[in-house]
């Protein structure tokens, strides 16, 4: 049986919108969302074991006599990663680091209503992501007073890389990234039902939300894709 089209700007592919039945879809989702989840976890990776060669190679030499292109590069991660010291070894490793699959599965789900959003389909917004640039699209139901817009992506691989990134830079989740590194450091799992317990400040559900994150997971299954 031949499946469905590439994902491309505008959402997710229009065979996926439709599909009829519910639990054929969801899966079609899962799939095609791991793709682009693993992408972003692989390129995060490279620029993991970037980091980790270039201080094995560097601290022994007390960083003399560095490749300018490496150097060059470190730069780039540390704007990137929102790291204010450029040769701050811990502070790489505790934010260069992959996001567990089931998270971003769940979460993508959550806010994205499957892919059936508005911001999704319009948007390539797949994580409620809000600008304060002025350009983006006007949220239906934004509080009088409120100026945020729901930012646009120019492809739904660049909407996971957004959401990646700033739960590896914003200081709302410093403690997902202090405890995945307690788990790398002993060696264990960190799963997604583990990083859910520190998304409380990613909606104003708060605990709530912690709590459909984890009901998002354990009913679809995802800690598989955790392995």
């Amino acid at each position: 049986m031949m499946w469905l089209s590439p994902l491309y700007a505008g959402g997710l592919s229009q065979e996926y919108y439709q599909i009829e039945d519910n639990a054929r879809q969801k899966e079609e989702f899962i799939r095609q969302m791991k793709i682009l989840v693993d992408k972003s976890n692989d390129e995060i990776r490279k620029d993991r074991e970037f980091i980790t060669d270039f201080f094995a190679k560097a601290m022994p030499g007390a960083f003399r006599g560095l490749n300018q292109q490496n150097v060059g590069y470190l730069i780039a991660l540390r704007n990137k990663y929102g790291i204010e010291s450029l040769f701050d070894r811990d502070e790489y490793f505790k934010r260069i680091d992959v996001i567990p699959t089931s998270l971003a599965l769940a979460q993508a789900a959550l806010e994205s209503g499957w892919g059936k959003s508005r911001f999704a389909r319009e948007a390539n917004n797949l994580f409620g992501h809000w600008t304060y640039s002025g350009v983006g699209l006007m949220p239906q139901s934004r509080a009088i007073g409120k100026t945020h817009m729901i930012r646009i992506f120019s492809s739904l691989q660049k909407s996971v890389n957004s959401y990646m990134l700033n739960l590896n830079t914003n200081d709302a989740y410093t403690v997902f990234r202090e405890r995945r590194l307690l788990a790398r450091q002993d060696n264990r799992n960190y799963t997604g039902m583990d990083a859910a317990k520190t998304m409380v400040n990613y909606s104003e559900l708060k605990e709530e939300y912690i709590k459909m994150i984890r009901e998002m997971i354990e009913q679809n299954n995802l800690l598989i894709y955790d392995k």
